[in-house]
């Protein structure tokens, strides 16, 4: 179903989403039945997927087509899951009823992801945030002049995709939600699918899966998100922020579920999260080198209030480094990103290595120190090896309003935004009054995960984390991640965060460990007939 064909989309109002929701009962979803799975409703389908020890494995599975996860939809194209359950591995049957469900999203670039023409596990998920992905139904490709043109989309999500078909071999039930995202509009030329949409949508999914205990396959109260850059960003989001009270009116005037939309576990890769202060990370981290599109650095001085804006935030939120490093400040980070992360990144790699293989790289990377068997250099050496940075300053909120976040955080018919007052402040574009709108600081908190973690602790939170990024990734701030693992760590959750050496946006080279830390983390063990 297009965009054109669902009801509500060509109204505005509702609350903060940018349109109208279509007509139907204000009572509860499950109560009124339209929410109901259909445990009968499947096909049955068969694929082939390649573990990670190289083996093919056939894998039966029952599939659920697109299903509409709210009442009151505001655009079903995108507001559907589709479910996947394996019944049969390599000729075994299995029982998934009481499997851990992978919650997997496609979102990248808070663009819009949609799984209404997906045909199987996988397969969905395509929009805006799919690799290879067109633009989204009923959505005009952005131009060269349209929000990110810059470069600033982050538009790789789905980078995780065979996180689903290694979970549905491994015997998990596989969940892929689709969300709306911000390049949607109406036919008034409405932005409906900004802050905080995504989230909200997502949320409601879960509540769908969540309401239909006991007829949709596996365990509801084992399911793991996971999402790439900012589906990442929404997966840890989803994680941090479960049954938090202030989503509700947005799910209300959805007709989400009367259930709840807390998560058992997350995994995020290179999350684009804490936006507000993203602008000042970026610039601590990435400052000094050179911008990828001019191979220039950027503006100095704007640089330098950047970062001495991130010191200050840092400060603010009192966290202390993993394996006892203590307080994590500006002036440390450096030390605790090579201590905690880089070098035994670097260390890991370079003993995967042949000692042929080893002493090439040593000799291609003479800023590398190896000696015990461990990979030693400085922050300095590190960053030269990086090289270029993929973003100009402020790399989130730019000040003539380029960057994907500024459309993320447009609203009625302003396609973009500023959402800080120093990107506001030195807006260039000459539409904007110089300071933020007054809605901005509430979507800010609708869409930061560090808001449930610091400022207002969530003891419905997701207590186990998988968050993984790449050494080379200079689409975000290391810290970013960092603080993120910090912040559940100091609050008693288990977290299993590690940086992928010589990677950049969007990898993932262990899927297999992610799958094996689900049936760690669940306590999930597949009957072996």
């Amino acid at each position: 179903m297009g965009i054109g064909a669902t009801a509500g989309v060509a109204a505005a109002g509702g609350i903060a989403l940018g349109a109208q929701a279509s007509t139907g009962s204000s009572s509860s979803a499950s109560s009124s039945g339209s929410l109901v799975f259909d445990p009968d409703g499947y096909e049955k389908l068969t694929t082939t997927v390649t573990g990670t020890d190289g083996a093919e494995h056939a894998v039966t599975y029952h599939f659920w087509k697109a299903i509409t996860y709210v009442a009151k939809p505001v655009d079903a194209t995108y507001q559907s899951l589709v479910v996947s359950a394996p019944v049969e591995i390599d000729g075994k049957a299995v029982d998934a009823s009481d499997a851990p469900i992978l919650f997997a999203n496609s979102v990248g670039g808070y663009m819009p992801s949609s799984v209404a023409d997906a045909t199987g596990v996988g397969a969905g998920g395509m929009g805006g945030g799919a690799p290879g992905g067109g633009a989204p139904s009923g959505s005009a490709a952005p131009s060269a002049s349209a929000p990110g043109a810059n470069g600033n989309t982050n538009a790789t999500g789905g980078a995780t995709a065979s996180n689903q078909l290694l979970a549905l071999a491994a015997g998990y039930v596989v969940v892929e939600p689709g969300a709306r995202g911000r390049t949607l509009k109406n036919s008034a030329g409405e932005y409906y699918g900004t802050a905080p949409a995504a989230i909200v949508d997502l949320k409601a999914a879960v509540r769908y899966v969540r309401s239909n205990k006991g007829r949709i396959p596996g365990d509801v109260d084992r399911i793991v998100s996971a999402g790439t850059s900012a589906g990442g960003a929404l997966s840890a989001l989803l994680g941090a922020s479960g049954d938090s009270p202030i989503y509700d009116p947005y799910l209300k005037e959805l007709g989400a579920a009367d259930a709840s939309d807390a998560i058992f576990a997350t995994g995020a890769w290179c999350p684009i999260t804490d936006l507000e202060h993203a602008d000042g990370a970026y610039e601590w981290n990435w400052g000094a080198n050179a911008t990828q599109s001019t191979g220039k650095v950027v503006d100095q001085s704007v640089s330098r209030d950047l970062a001495a804006q991130f010191a200050e935030y840092q400060a603010s939120l009192r966290l202390r480094g993993l394996n006892r490093f203590g307080a994590l400040t500006a002036r440390n980070y450096d030390d605790y990103l090579l201590e905690q992360y880089l070098r035994p990144s670097a260390t890991r790699y370079l003993a995967a290595l042949s000692a042929s293989e080893r002493e090439t790289y040593l000799a291609k990377n003479t800023f590398i120190t190896w000696s015990g068997g461990k990979a030693a250099f400085t922050w300095d050496g590190y960053l030269a090896h990086v090289g270029a940075r993929k973003k100009t300053a402020p790399a989130f909120d730019a000040f003539d309003l380029s960057a994907g976040e500024n459309n993320e955080f447009g609203a009625g018919t302003t396609a973009n935004r500023h959402f800080t007052a120093y990107g506001a402040k030195n807006d260039t574009t000459g539409l904007g009054t110089k300071r933020v709108a007054a809605d901005i600081p509430e979507k800010l908190r609708l869409m930061n995960p560090m808001h449930h973690l610091v400022d207002k602790v969530n003891g419905r939170r997701s207590k186990h984390w998988w968050i993984r990024l790449g050494t080379d990734d200079t689409d975000t701030s290391h810290v970013i991640s960092a603080n993120l693992a910090a912040a559940a760590a100091g609050l008693g959750d288990e977290v299993n965060h590690l940086y992928y050496w010589d990677q950049g946006h969007g990898a993932n080279t262990d899927p297999g460990d992610f799958i094996s830390w689900i049936a760690e983390v669940t306590g999930f063990k597949r009957a072996k007939n």
